[in-house]
This record gives C-alpha cells, sequence and structure tokens, in this order.
C-alpha cells in the first residue's frame, strides 16, 4: 500500500496499521491517508478483525502532514479530500483503536491520537502541534476534543501556542494512557489491544459511543476547522511560514 508506507497486518483479531516511511519521519502523503482510510474502513466491516493498532517507526510516530503538500495547494494545486476522509473516518469508528509513539509526534501525529481510545508512548516521546506557528489552525476535530479532554489552558498551550508536551505532560493532560520502555512499547500496545479485542464486541462499541462525544459534533467540527485550515493555507502570511520553515529545513 502507498509504495509500502503504510504496512498492514493483522494478527489474531487485531488489525496492525503502521506508518512506514522513517527517511521522512513518516510524514504523511495524501496516499498514506488513503491507505489509512481503506484499512480502517475494511477492518470495520470484517467481522474477524475486533481492533485497531496504528504505530509508527523507532525515534519517530509522524512528523505531521507532508509539507509538500501543504506547499503545492498553498501555490494553487489541488487540496484533495484524502486527509479529511481519514479524520472522519476516524470519528466514526466503533471499534477500539489503540496507538504506540515513540520519538516525535507532530501535528496530525499527535491529533491523531484525540481519537485514539488508549495510547502508550515512551518516555522519548514528544507532542507538538505548531498550527499557528506555521499560520494554520488546529485540525482533526482537536480545537473541540482538546479542551474537553485537558482543560482550556492546557488546550490553548499546545494547539495555539505551539508548545511542546513531554510524554509525562501528555499522560498528565489526558492525551495519553500510559508511559512505557521503548523496548516494551509495541508489547504493551498489543497486549492492550488483544485484551480489547477479546471483551465482548457489541457491549465494547456501546461503551466507546456513550464515553465518546456525539459524533455529529465532531465531525461538524472537524469540517468547520478544515474550511478555516484550506482558508488559512492560502493566505500570505501561511505563504509566507511556508517559505521561512523550508528556507531553515535547508540551511
Amino acid at each position: 500500500m502507498s509504495d509500502n508506507h503504510i504496512l498492514v497486518e493483522c494478527y489474531g483479531l487485531v488489525q496492525i496499521i503502521r506508518l512506514n516511511r522513517p527517511e521522512k519521519k513518516n510524514a504523511i502523503t495524501r496516499a498514506m491517508y488513503q491507505a489509512m482510510t481503506d484499512a480502517l474502513k475494511n477492518g470495520e466491516c470484517e467481522d474477524a478483525i475486533h481492533a485497531h493498532v496504528i504505530l509508527g517507526s523507532e525515534g519517530a510516530f509522524s512528523a505531521g502532514n507532508d509539507m509538500q503538500d501543504f506547499m503545492a495547494f498553498a501555490m494553487g494545486g489541488a487540496m484533495g479530500t484524502e486527509v479529511f476522509d481519514f479524520l472522519m473516518c476516524l470519528s466514526t469508528l466503533k471499534k477500539p483503536i489503540v496507538s504506540g509513539v515513540d520519538g516525535l509526534a507532530i501535528g496530525i501525529g499527535t491529533t491523531i491520537h484525540l481519537h485514539c481510545d488508549m495510547t502508550f508512548a515512551t518516555p522519548l516521546s514528544t507532542f507538538k502541534t505548531p498550527f499557528v506557528d506555521l499560520a494554520l489552525v488546529p485540525e482533526a476535530g482537536s480545537s473541540l476534543l482538546g479542551p474537553a479532554m485537558m482543560g482550556h489552558q492546557r488546550a490553548y498551550a499546545m494547539f495555539a501556542a505551539g508548545e511542546g508536551f513531554s510524554a509525562d505532560e501528555a499522560r498528565e493532560a489526558g492525551l495519553i494512557w500510559k508511559v512505557v520502555d521503548q523496548a516494551e512499547l509495541e508489547v504493551s500496545v498489543m497486549t492492550c489491544a488483544r485484551s480489547l479485542a477479546a471483551k465482548p464486541p457489541i457491549a465494547l462499541a456501546l461503551a466507546k459511543q456513550l464515553l465518546r462525544p456525539e459524533i455529529a459534533a465532531v465531525q461538524t467540527r472537524i469540517e468547520e476547522e478544515g474550511e478555516l485550515f484550506k482558508q488559512q493555507l492560502l493566505s500570505d502570511e501561511a505563504k509566507q511560514a511556508f517559505m521561512a520553515f523550508m528556507a531553515r529545513k535547508a540551511s
């Protein structure tokens, strides 16, 4: 899938989706979003799958959205619906989803975990959403889910001020469930996922439905954020921010 940038495997009742672009710190392209959406939808429809897992690579869960896609749209290219489709799919999952983070979790690499039911991270993990620094706005429903999960000030620090959170700070904020040693990360994730997959599936799905905000409200916020995000991508301040970012990377 996606030139092997997204690997999908099944172990018993658990489907594993792994970001596999380590040379780019798992920056997510449009094709990768599509591959993840397809895997999640297929897993939701497959009776033999009871739980989803999403993992990155050693040292990088994801550096966020591929900047070349942002640049292309900002310069007049097509945005595509892949990111939007992925976020909408995440917000409607009935089966449990467990994630594991080691190292960088930037932008969507952080906000994806707002939609996960249990997230494990290593002590070296860093969660950061530099949306405003790039003249953009929060996405993935984070402007709704973040304050509900963390309270206003922590959510503002992360999604507006762009403050980075350590693994311990993310756990204290309620963004993740547990901090585990790097060597134990995938074992911990899979143990959790298998435990959830073994539970009565209908009762588990109903519990998730009751515990999460209403899907309609989350999807409405994703749409609102998406429109503002696109507006900002086309703004002069975003173009200047992207140019400065690319210049820093090149130096």
